[in-house]
């Protein structure tokens, strides 16, 4: 057996080894999960108009909904949203006003539980409602994410600092906590760089938040642990390991 070959086979024996330890974490996740009436799926990863494909991590969301098929699974692709950026009212030099009471969004048809306390949802163009209610009326959230430069990518960033309000409520104004006992969970796609610290960072967000916070219910992958590989042929790549990992192929067809 010649070098090359050598190489090929260790490669093949990592891939069947990564198939096996990531299935196995998203079975225990399907799993977990089938135990719980109303579940919440928040896809944040994005791609351009036209493009010939949904980003992996929200194909897993709908691969995953298929096997929760008898269960109730709403599934929000965030990037399809107005959701407009957070304008900072937590830090302001007048002290923490996110979340106060004079903050309520008053719209009954949006908020028809009266507990979104957010100055920009007062915007008649925002759509964190959405998410919002989806959350209350969710037993078990998970984001989907897509890890870009070592970090989860704008458009989560952008919708948990949006949220922030809820944390605030319970953490700064003692109120109490309006998602007591709801679990959430992220599960993280990335190429090459820092998916382990992005599911432990978040845990920790979701702590924060009030959340319980299951560890069966996060976790990463990313194509590689070789944070200098920028590859073309990796990028060509990792598709194709992904849907060997996962179990399920990649649809081509955005629509």
């Amino acid at each position: 057996m010649n070098l090359v070959e050598t190489y090929t086979n260790l490669i093949l024996e990592k891939i069947e080894n990564s198939s096996f330890f990531y299935k196995d974490k998203m079975d225990k996740a399907i799993n977990y999960l089938a135990k719980k009436d109303n579940i919440l799926f928040l896809t944040t990863s994005n791609r351009y108009d036209g493009a010939p494909d949904k980003p992996k991590s929200t194909q897993l969301a709908y691969h995953m909904r298929e096997k929760l098929a008898d269960k109730n699974v709403k599934i929000l692709e965030v990037p399809n949203l107005n959701i407009l950026p957070c304008t900072g009212n937590v830090s302001a030099i007048d002290g923490n006003n996110c979340g106060v009471k004079a903050a309520l969004l008053k719209d009954k048809s949006k908020n028809p539980s009266g507990n979104i306390r957010c100055w920009q949802a007062l915007q008649s163009k925002d759509e964190i409602y959405k998410v919002a209610n989806a959350i209350f009326e969710a037993d078990a959230i998970v984001f989907f994410v897509s890890v870009r430069w070592g970090q989860t990518n704008h458009i989560y960033q952008k919708l948990i600092e949006r949220l922030n309000w809820i944390e605030n409520r319970h953490m700064t104004l003692g109120e109490d906590c309006i998602i007591k006992g709801k679990d959430a969970g992220i599960i993280a796609i990335g190429q090459n760089w820092n998916g382990a610290n992005v599911i432990k960072t978040e845990k920790k967000v979701f702590e924060f938040f009030g959340f319980n916070v299951p560890d069966v219910i996060s976790f990463n992958w990313q194509y590689t642990d070789n944070s200098w590989d920028e590859k073309k042929s990796s990028y060509l790549n990792a598709p194709k390991i992904f849907q060997k990992v996962f179990g399920f192929l990649l649809k081509k067809d955005k629509k």
